[in-house]
């Protein structure tokens, strides 16, 4: 898997799983709206956390910045 979530959108990634989790899991706890929640912040948290969107790479985004660094 090559990395396409850059740092910045993983950071955003995180923070949206943390509030899907808590309105899926406490809110809307035990309804179906609770469950969907839960299931997009796991999907948010699994992306933000590995670096890689399935999604992203069937539409050719690419967040991840590559150092471009010369090698010595």
């Amino acid at each position: 898997m090559i990395n396409n979530v850059g740092g910045f959108d993983r950071l955003v990634r995180l923070a949206l799983a943390a509030v899907l989790f808590y309105l899926g899991l406490g809110v809307y706890a035990g309804s179906a709206l609770g469950m969907g929640l839960a299931v997009a912040g796991a999907i948010a948290a699994i992306t933000g956390l590995l670096g890689f969107c399935g999604l992203y790479s069937l539409l050719g985004l690419n967040t991840h910045k590559v150092d471009q660094r010369p090698q010595a």
